[in-house]
């Protein structure tokens, strides 16, 4: 089941499976979210939640008990609830269940909330801990910008200028090893040879924002100032570049595999709102 959203310059699709955008075109009929050609990549804009990444041996403990996630976690494939409606917004809801209890021991009600505004698509989410216990989480963001040109036509423009140094995965996990992303007045031109190691992961920016240019002219431009982290992805000749606003990311070949003690990890207390959000503007 689908729900659409619009206004007069832009309008967004959404599947309930997994509150999925997976179409935003603007009043020319241009789509700018990657099509899901499963020769390549058959999702469009996940939800990363409880997790971001990738648990080692895709196992964690609460309170000493195992449990079990996979990568990204569950929220990206579970059935939401459409739970408010207007022209150009749509919220929806999933709340934890016996199935999730399995996974991850705690009662919550997760939400997304896309608004349209003028040439924006903005993306919120809230995390809702319905128990009367801490719970972990991380939370994060996949959209994957569709690139209709040759992928040599594009650079990314970052907001500030700064080292962008990037850690290299090894089976998953995050590595310590570290690269730093050569940039030119801020501006880095896409290879597919840059994904070579899968996604550059960027644990901390000072950019709250990155611009994707389209023969050196802005084409989309992602804000994530309420995200600390950055993964960006692609597969080798396909057509789409993901700009993925992280809060958490993939275990380290060291972690404890203690939830609470992970990595990048956020912790919200009993009864309390998680909200953050991202947008994607059409330039």
């Amino acid at each position: 089941m689908n729900t659409t959203i619009s206004n007069s310059v832009l309008t967004a699709s959404i599947n309930h499976s997994g509150a999925e955008l997976f179409s935003l075109k603007d009043n020319q009929n241009k789509e700018y979210i990657w099509e899901g050609n499963p020769d390549f990549w058959g999702k469009h804009s996940p939800v990363l939640f409880p997790i971001v990444g990738t648990l080692k041996n895709n196992t964690y403990t609460i309170d000493g008990k195992e449990y079990h996630l996979t990568r990204h976690g569950f929220a990206r494939d579970m059935e939401f609830e459409l739970i408010a409606k207007t022209e150009n917004s749509a919220t929806f809801s999933l709340q934890s269940n016996e199935e999730t209890l399995k996974k991850y021991p705690f009662e919550f009600e997760l939400q997304l909330i896309y608004t349209l505004e003028e040439a924006s698509l903005r993306i919120e989410y809230k995390v809702i801990n319905k128990a009367a216990v801490k719970m972990p989480f991380s939370i994060g963001a996949h959209p994957a910008i569709a690139l209709p040109e040759k992928f040599k036509n594009y650079a990314f423009e970052f907001e500030k200028e700064e080292t962008l140094k990037y850690y290299l995965l090894e089976n998953d996990l995050i590595s310590n090893n570290t690269r730093v992303l050569e940039t030119s007045h801020n501006l880095v031109p896409l290879d597919y040879k840059l994904f070579e190691n899968d996604a550059l992961i960027f644990k901390t920016l000072k950019s709250n924002s990155l611009t994707i240019l389209e023969n050196s002219k802005p084409y989309v431009k992602v804000d994530f100032e309420d995200f600390p982290s950055l993964g960006i992805w692609t597969k080798d000749q396909a057509h789409f570049i993901c700009i993925e606003p992280w809060l958490g990311y993939s275990d380290t070949a060291e972690n404890s595999g203690d939830l609470f003690k992970k990595e990048g990890i956020l912790t919200l207390e009993a009864n309390q709102t998680f909200h953050s959000k991202f947008s994607i503007k059409i330039v």
